[in-house]
């Protein structure tokens, strides 16, 4: 490999499903925030 940063001698070596990824990181943060927003909701009427 003379030239390195020639981008056609790099293989995609594991083609990603950038959809995919993006759907599941918003889904993901999505989750995590609704478990954070239900546990301040509990923790706020357990105070009052």
């Amino acid at each position: 490999m003379e030239n390195v940063r020639d981008p056609r001698q790099h293989i995609n070596e594991e083609p990603r499903d950038d959809l995919n990824d993006t759907a599941m990181g918003f889904f993901a943060m999505f989750g995590f925030m609704f478990v954070v927003f239900t546990v301040a909701v509990v923790i706020k009427f357990i105070i009052d």
